[in-house]
């Protein structure tokens, strides 16, 4: 054999090598989720990060003073109020938009208890699921998990908390036959139910921007061994 050969064989070899030993570890990073401290340390995060969205939000200003998540008019209803601005009714506007947003800051800490239990009984199935499935894998999670039950929860409150604006039954009116003209979506046509989903909209969309910073630094949400599972799964 040559040397040309020789080096090529042994290129091969090491490449081979080096496959076999990052199968390996990977192997090795999937067997880590069955132990008790890194199932310890994802819940330990994911606590965390879901009642520092609820807590962010639920805050005076959380949804009223965030570009990101604030509540407005659904479309074409917006578009109205904007007009109703240039003849000098923005204080009933601002007072309909500014109950809107109240209403979703007080229903948000009613999550609290469902998202807490929906980590305490996280399944491995779950936890691989979070660990393996990319960036939006927690906000996901939460969202199978509770969503539909958080609806049933909020609406009640923002039903009771927007029911005192005197514009909330002209709004059900309005935007009902706007949506028979198909200028509002249906689900928007009721203010309670608008504000309801808009108000899950803020906390899971918060509740990922918390999932990006547990990917991005693990060990500032109290499990260094985070760093090794989440390391696993680029």
């Amino acid at each position: 054999m040559d040397r040309r050969q020789f080096n090529s064989v042994s290129l091969s070899a090491v490449a081979l090598l080096g496959a076999l030993a990052l199968r390996q570890a990977h192997a090795l990073s999937l067997g880590d989720l069955s132990n008790a401290d890194a199932s310890k340390g994802l819940k330990t995060a994911l606590e965390k990060g879901a009642l520092s969205a609820v807590g962010l939000l639920s805050a005076p200003d959380g949804f009223l003073g965030s570009e990101k998540v604030r509540i407005p008019l659904p479309g074409y209803l917006n578009d109205a109020a904007n007009l109703l601005r240039t003849f000098g009714q923005s204080g009933r506007v601002d007072e309909l938009i500014t109950a809107m947003n109240r209403a979703a800051e007080s229903a948000v800490p009613m999550a609290k208890d469902l998202l807490v239990n929906a980590v305490r009984t996280m399944s491995v199935t779950d936890a691989k699921g979070i660990l393996a499935g990319g960036n939006t894998a927690v906000t996901e999670f939460f969202t199978s998990k509770t969503r539909p039950a958080l609806a049933i929860q909020f609406l009640p409150l923002v039903t009771k908390a927007t029911e005192k604006v005197g514009l909330v039954d002209k709004y059900n009116q309005v935007a009902g036959k706007a949506a028979e003209l198909g200028l509002v979506k249906r689900e928007d046509a009721n203010i309670q139910q608008y504000v309801t989903g808009k108000t899950l909209d803020g906390l899971f969309f918060m509740i990922s921007e918390e999932e990006k910073k547990i990917r991005q630094n693990p060990v500032a949400y109290g499990s260094a061994i985070l760093t090794k599972v989440f390391g696993a799964f680029p």
